[in-house]
């Protein structure tokens, strides 16, 4: 998953965005120290002191913890997880809903879309 960065919102917060993303999908398991600040601003290409913004958030919200001299793990709390990837899955679905309804789409219209697609994934 690259890190593709714009200027629609702070890069920080835009970095905290895409290291959850990563957690949910698997690349940084639970349990998984995470690389040092350097590494991690080296490989996304942005200051230091940024990419220390976005790490110090992603421990505010316990999604990763700090052990002295170890450096930063990703936390084990199945909780935190399943509350964090539902929260995502929301999120994406609200602006799911608001495009669908800018495009001028009616609930029904959307369900039975939604419905007609799921079906033909399966």
């Amino acid at each position: 998953m690259p890190w593709t960065l714009d200027d629609s919102r702070p890069i920080y917060l835009q970095l905290e965005d895409l290291i959850k993303a990563r957690i949910i999908a698997g690349t940084y398991k639970p349990g998984e120290r995470l690389p040092s600040v350097r590494e991690l601003a080296a490989e996304a290409a942005v200051n230091p002191n940024t990419m220390q913004k976005a790490l110090t958030e992603l421990e505010r919200s316990g999604l990763v913890y700090v052990q002295r001299t170890s450096g930063r793990f990703i936390t084990e709390d199945t909780n935190i997880m399943k509350e964090l990837k539902e929260h995502l899955a929301k999120e994406q679905i609200q602006l799911f809903l608001t495009h669908m309804k800018q495009l001028g789409f009616q609930k029904e219209d959307i369900i039975r879309l939604l419905t007609q697609e799921i079906k033909e994934e399966i």
